[in-house]
Order: structure tokens, then C-alpha cells, then sequence
């Protein structure tokens, strides 16, 4: 079961870059794409950790997580101080 789980976390970081650029290609948004991408990373270290967990896959799934919550905070702040534009 232990290997079916590795391959499911790769196949869904294969995905969460397909769809991250998929995301950035249709909304040209690097906040978006980026978003999209550390969901799809968390996943799959969760999904690593539903099998047999080892401080090294529990380390990894808490840094993943850790630059989740720094990057999007990054990104809100960044984002609330980007003057806005207004059409003329």
C-alpha cells in the first residue's frame, strides 16, 4: 500500500504543475498559480503521510506547509499594497 501511496503523492504533483500553469495561463496570475500549486504540494505530503509516517516525510509535510502559510501571506499582504489601477 506503501508504494501506491508514493505514486499517488507524485501523480498529484504532477498535477498540481499542470494545473498551476494551467491556473497561471488563464488568469495570468502568479498569486493564483502559486496557490494552486502549494494546495496540490500539501496534499501530496499528506497523502505520504497517510502511509507509514517517518520523521522525514513528517518534516517535509510541515515545511510544505510552513512555506503554504509564509508564501500566502507574502501574497496577501503584497497584494493589499499594490496601488490599484483604475480604468480612465
Amino acid at each position: 500500500m506503501n508504494a501506491w501511496l508514493r505514486a499517488g503523492a507524485g501523480l498529484i504533483t504532477g498535477l498540481g504543475l499542470v494545473a498551476a500553469a494551467a491556473s497561471w495561463r488563464l488568469t495570468h496570475s502568479v498569486r493564483a498559480a502559486l496557490a494552486v500549486l502549494l494546495d496540490f504540494l500539501t496534499a501530496a505530503g499528506l497523502l505520504q503521510l497517510a502511509g507509514e509516517p517517518s520523521w522525514d516525510s513528517i518534516i517535509l509535510a510541515a515545511a510544505v506547509i510552513a512555506l503554504r502559510k509564509l508564501l500566502g501571506a507574502s501574497l496577501h499582504l503584497s497584494g493589499a499594497a499594490a496601488p490599484s489601477r483604475s480604468p480612465r
